[in-house]
C-alpha cells in the first residue's frame, strides 16, 4: 500500500516537465543570450505589439528555474486595475508555473488561446488573475539544432480571434527571428 498527499484544490498545476532546460541554457549561453534583457529584443516585442494589436509581446527564454523576458513590451499604464486601485507590473521574469510558454517550449508548438477562460487547464494559471490576460498566441523559438531556444508570444487581457492568420503570423516571426538569434543579428522588426 502506497501513501500519495492529496492534491491541492482549485488550481490545475500542469507546468509540464522541461527535461531540455540544462542543454537549452548551454546553447543560449553560447549565443550570448537569456542573461539580460537585449535592447534589440525589446524593440522586436514592441514592433511585434504593433503589428498584432497586442497590449504585450514577449521573447521568453526559459530555463530550470523560471522564465527570463530577454525582449518585452508592456503598455506604459497596464490596462489592468486589481480592486485595490493598483496596476500589475509585469516584468521580466516569471516562475515556470505562470503562463504559457512553458507548454509551448515542451510541445515545440504553436499554441493558440483565444480566450484562456475556455480551457480548464490553462484558465487557473496565475497570470489570468493577476494580470488579467485572456487570450495567448505563442510559437517556439527552433535554432537550426533543433532546440527550443524560447519563445515569442503576444497577450491580451481581452478574448480574441487571432484565426489562421494570427497563427502563421507568430510561426514566421518566431523562425525569422530565431535565424537571426543564431547568426547574431539585432533582432529588429522587418
Amino acid at each position: 500500500m502506497s501513501y500519495e498527499p492529496p492534491r491541492p484544490a482549485g488550481r490545475l498545476l500542469l507546468t509540464p516537465d522541461d527535461k531540455d532546460a540544462p542543454a537549452r541554457v548551454r546553447r543560449l549561453r553560447h549565443l550570448g543570450l537569456g542573461e539580460r534583457p537585449e535592447p534589440a529584443l525589446d524593440a522586436f516585442a514592441a514592433w511585434l505589439a504593433g503589428h498584432t494589436e497586442a497590449p504585450y509581446a514577449m521573447v521568453n527564454f526559459p530555463d530550470e528555474r523560471g522564465q527570463f523576458f530577454a525582449g518585452l513590451h508592456t503598455p506604459v499604464a497596464g490596462p489592468v486595475v486589481r480592486d485595490d486601485g493598483t496596476r500589475p507590473l509585469i516584468g521580466r521574469y516569471l516562475p515556470r508555473d505562470h503562463g504559457f510558454c512553458p507548454h509551448v517550449v515542451v510541445r515545440r508548438k504553436a499554441l493558440v488561446l483565444e480566450d484562456v477562460r475556455d480551457y480548464p487547464r490553462f484558465a487557473g494559471n496565475p497570470v489570468v488573475d493577476e494580470f488579467g490576460v485572456r487570450c495567448y498566441l505563442g510559437a517556439p523559438l527552433i535554432d537550426s539544432t533543433g532546440m527550443v531556444l524560447g519563445t515569442l508570444s503576444v497577450v491580451d487581457v481581452q478574448p480574441r480571434r487571432w484565426g489562421r492568420e494570427g497563427l502563421a503570423t507568430i510561426k514566421a516571426r518566431a523562425a525569422e527571428l530565431s535565424a537571426r538569434l543564431e547568426r547574431g543579428d539585432d533582432g529588429h522588426g522587418p
